[in-house]
C-alpha cells in the first residue's frame, strides 16, 4: 500500500467502507430534519454528516446512491473521477484534485438518486476527501448497485458497471 495512504488512513483511524476504501465519520448534526418535511426519506434524519474517505489506486468506490445530495471535498493525494449515472442513463465524470488547469476542482456535488462510484486516477497513488451529505447519511439512505440489474437498465454505460461493481 501507498505509505501515505497507510499513514492518513492510521493517522484519521480509517476503517473499511462497505462500497471499498476507507472512512470515518467526523461530523453527524445534532439537529433533526422531521420525516414529514423530506421527500426520499422515510423518518426523521439528522441535518448533515461528513466522513473522510480514502481510496487507494487499487481501489474502487462501487457504484452506489443516496436519497441526499453528497458533497465532496478534495483534501490530499492524486486526482480521483467521479462516475455519475444519472435517472435517466447519461454518464458524466467529474474530476476531483488541486489542479483546475487539468479540469479538476476541489468540490463536486452528487445529486440524490444518481448512481456514482469513484476511482484514483494513479494506480499507484491514493485519494483523500471529505464527504457531506444532507440530510444526514443513513445507512438505510444506501443502496449498493447490483451490477445484473444496472447491466438491464444502463446497458450502454456496460464496462463501467462492470468495472465499478463487485
Amino acid at each position: 500500500m501507498n505509505p501515505e495512504a497507510r499513514f492518513w488512513i492510521e493517522k484519521l483511524q480509517l476503517q473499511p467502507h462497505p462500497e471499498g476504501g476507507y472512512y470515518r465519520e467526523t461530523y453527524r448534526a445534532e439537529q433533526r430534519v422531521l420525516g414529514c418535511c423530506l421527500h426520499e426519506h422515510e423518518g426523521p434524519r439528522v441535518m448533515a454528516t461528513a466522513i473522510y474517505f480514502l481510496l487507494t489506486g487499487d481501489q474502487f468506490s462501487a457504484l452506489h446512491r443516496l436519497r441526499s445530495d453528497e458533497m465532496w471535498h478534495f483534501y490530499a493525494g492524486s486526482p480521483l473521477t467521479i462516475h455519475i449515472i444519472d435517472p435517466q442513463g447519461n454518464l458524466s465524470q467529474v474530476r476531483l484534485g488541486a489542479n483546475p488547469e487539468n479540469g479538476e476542482s476541489f468540490q463536486a456535488v452528487v445529486k440524490a438518486g444518481c448512481w456514482f462510484g469513484a476511482t484514483v486516477d494513479d494506480p499507484e497513488g491514493y485519494t483523500l476527501v471529505g464527504c457531506t451529505v444532507s440530510p444526514g447519511f443513513e445507512f438505510e439512505d444506501f443502496e449498493l448497485g447490483d451490477r445484473q440489474q444496472l447491466l438491464e437498465r444502463y446497458p450502454q454505460h456496460r464496462e463501467l458497471i462492470e468495472r465499478l461493481t463487485r
